[in-house]
């Protein structure tokens, strides 16, 4: 009697949730890489399906859950292009209005408040650099008398201030929040920049500078109550 041979066992096949979720994040991981920009067309289905080594069905799943999320975007006779990386940036967008205005504040307090604590006790070198080139960046848009250039500037000096926490959870979750941000401050500007709106920041930059983490986080939410501008 000849002996048995023993075959290998072919490798399960995982199931189809497992497929659907691993395409996401090779989807999105591309995205994050850059390897499809940002108002960029993705490949089309086929070329999906060849290049990811799925089927059809989950290359469609996957990207309709992309599209949910509000990072891709299906365009009838164009294809689908990329509108975001970051899945949180549009559920923050579609709660966004002028009646939630007083949330975003709210929560506008709770990471710069915590943000600004936290980088008075890890700055860099690097750190302290950069806050000084975006402090001075706001002051020559204030001059410059642009609401929208003001806008932008004062958003770049507290996203450096986020960045100075160094806290990766927090930075992520302070840029999904990036457009509510800009809203508070365009709002209190009212459309021009005026002398009573202006809010001076260097107390908070020095603050962060000698590492007294109270008095960061006293002056960043000074900023958000009552005048909630900056």
């Amino acid at each position: 009697m000849p002996p048995s041979v023993d075959f290998p066992s072919a490798p399960p096949v995982p199931p189809r949730g497992h497929r659907v979720r691993q395409t996401i994040e090779q989807l999105r991981a591309r995205i994050l890489g850059g390897e499809w920009p940002v108002g960029g067309r993705i490949p089309t289905e086929p070329q999906l399906v060849a290049a990811l080594g799925v089927g059809r069905n989950t290359v469609r799943e996957a990207v309709r859950a992309l599209v949910h999320a509000g990072v891709l975007e299906c365009r009838q006779g164009s294809g689908t292009y990329v509108v975001s990386t970051d899945e949180l940036a549009p559920v923050v967008a579609r709660r966004l209005g002028d009646d939630r205005m007083t949330e975003v504040i709210e929560v506008r307090r709770a990471f710069e408040v915590e943000a600004a604590r936290l980088a008075a006790l890890r700055r860099t070198p690097e750190d302290l650099a950069a806050l000084d080139g975006a402090l001075a960046a706001r002051e020559a848009a204030w001059r410059g008398g642009r609401v929208d250039t003001f806008v932008e500037a004062d958003a770049a000096l507290h996203t450096a201030v986020v960045a100075a926490a160094h806290n990766a959870m927090l930075a992520e979750l302070y840029a999904s929040f990036g457009a509510a941000l800009r809203s508070t401050v365009a709002q209190a500007m009212g459309g021009a920049l005026t002398p009573e709106r202006y809010v001076d920041h260097t107390r908070l930059v020095e603050a962060i500078r000698v590492g007294d983490p109270g008095r960061a986080a006293i002056e960043a939410g000074a900023f958000l109550e009552p005048a909630p501008w900056a």
